[in-house]
């Protein structure tokens, strides 16, 4: 009996211990299941967070591919180029064609420039005619005030005229026989009002005249009772000639009479080979202001993905459904925007608001590269370097000190930069926006820091690309519609 009882004693433990090995095996093999789904969950937010790309779709092509994006039915639209890229007429002009250093020294200028301009807000300088008439372009000048251009109609009949478009601008203007003082030389016929029958001039006595201190930041000038005016740039270009009003054409139906412009007569620096200059800034004497009564001041774009394709430029419509909106703050007739947070990788950056309210920021279509705080630009930077530490550094480019050497890769994963602004928008920045390429063997992070706390921090161009970017003057927002364009 007792020798029964042990062996069932036996049978039992050995049934425990079964049973406990059957158990160990189902949670090691739910661990093991768990570990799996894990690195999938892993690879499936890496892939989430990072772009991956070949090399070769950095770089532009040799020929003219033109947008394949959508344009709405609803407002005007103009097809943009890049200044330098094979869609555009002035594609020729080689010998006008910066490389990219001097597109980044430009850049700078151009930054510079905006800096003072809201600096000196309250404080506008005298620019008597005969002084800027003789107001010396220094060596190697540059007008760095964008790379893209739209071709509108000017005058009875109408001439045709390739004009940089400019949300950091007001004054419209294109150079005009008989260019008294100096015309640098244009692809376009220079206008020449006396062979239009819509030209006039403006009076120095009338209150048009007078605004051009709040659009140009220097006072008119008067001769012979015409209004003159005078728009100084970042290095010493300037345009100086008459105040005038012609009649504007846009596309086929949409024509505007006594539209106010500046008909230049002194203009010097390395325009490239455009006839001018576009104003789309928030002053009443910009384009966006002078035909807000049929466009509502509301216009969108789609810059080129690279120089090599097209893009749009749209007024009027209705305001993208589908875009995400922050509101326009008030900085001078910039289109003042607030920057409260940046994302790497998919990990928020610790960044102090105060950092972003210090200086505030704005949106600008002629500035290249975008301008952070120095502490949000410096988070930055480390964590991108940290999640590109496999491959190897070159040489800083000019303003970029984030560079990298490519040139034996054929595809790279480069994290995402996601930027976060006031009212809930943010805007996931394309691998088309997020790198600045010189070559293959120096890439860089196109991203630079501001040398100060209190400068103004910039949502440049190379950030805006395959983002359609809406102006709703009348709701006071600028929206982002990313991948929109293609």
């Amino acid at each position: 009996m007792a020798s029964l009882s042990r062996l069932s004693f036996f049978f039992h433990a050995l049934f425990v211990c079964l049973c406990f090995l059957v158990s160990l095996e189902k949670t090691t093999s739910v661990s093991a299941s768990a570990s799996i789904d894990g690195r999938k969950v892993a690879a499936a937010e890496s892939t989430n967070h990072h772009h991956t790309i070949k090399v070769s779709s950095i770089f532009p092509s040799s020929g003219c591919n033109p947008s394949t994006t959508k344009v709405s039915k609803e407002g005007s639209t103009l097809k943009v180029v890049h200044k330098h890229g094979p869609c555009s007429k002035l594609h020729k002009d080689k010998e006008n064609t910066p490389n990219h250093s001097e597109i980044l020294k430009q850049d700078q200028a151009r930054v510079d420039k905006i800096r003072s301009r809201i600096a000196k807000n309250s404080g506008l300088n005298q620019l008597e005619q005969t002084k800027a008439a003789n107001l010396p372009a220094k060596s190697g000048s540059s007008l760095g005030s964008g790379n893209y251009l739209v071709t509108v109609g000017l005058g009875t009949p109408a001439k045709e005229l390739s004009l940089i478009f400019d949300t950091g601008s007001d004054l419209t203007w294109t150079q005009c026989e008989p260019c008294v003082k100096s015309c640098y030389q244009q692809q376009d016929p220079t206008f020449d009002p006396s062979q239009s029958t819509t030209y006039s001039n403006v009076s120095c006595s009338s209150t048009t005249c007078s605004s051009l201190s709040s659009a140009t930041g220097n006072s008119p000038g008067c001769s012979s009772s015409t209004c003159v005016y005078g728009i100084q740039y970042g290095d010493s270009s300037f345009s100086v000639g008459f105040f005038g009003k012609e009649r504007l054409t846009l596309t086929s139906t949409d024509v505007f009479n006594d539209f106010y412009f500046g008909c230049g007569q002194n203009n010097q620096g390395l325009f490239g080979s455009t006839a001018g200059l576009l104003g789309l800034g928030r002053d009443k004497l910009s384009l966006v202001s002078q035909t807000a009564q049929k466009y509502n001041k509301i216009f969108s774009y789609c810059l080129p993905s690279s120089s090599s394709s097209t893009g749009h430029l749209t007024f009027g419509g209705s305001p993208s459904s589908s875009a995400k909106y922050t509101p326009i703050s008030t900085v001078g007739s910039f289109y003042g925007i607030d920057f409260t947070a940046i994302s790497v990788g998919g990990r928020k950056l610790s960044i102090s608001s105060s950092v972003f309210s210090t200086a505030g920021a704005i949106i600008d279509s002629g500035t290249v590269i975008t301008r952070l705080p120095p502490a949000a630009y410096s988070a930055l930077r480390t964590a991108f370097r940290q999640m590109m530490s496999k491959y190897p550094m070159a040489e800083a480019l000019s303003i970029l000190d984030t560079c990298y050497d490519l040139s034996k890769y054929t595809t790279i994963s480069v994290p995402k930069i996601s930027l976060s602004f006031n009212g809930g928008a943010q805007v996931d920045i394309d691998a088309r926006g997020t790198l600045y390429a010189s070559s293959t063997s120096q890439v860089c992070l196109a991203f630079a820091g501001n040398t100060d706390d209190t400068d103004i921090a910039i949502f440049g161009n190379t950030q805006q690309k395959t983002i359609e970017v809406v102006y709703d003057g009348a709701g006071g927002r600028v929206g982002f519609a990313p991948g929109v364009c293609k």
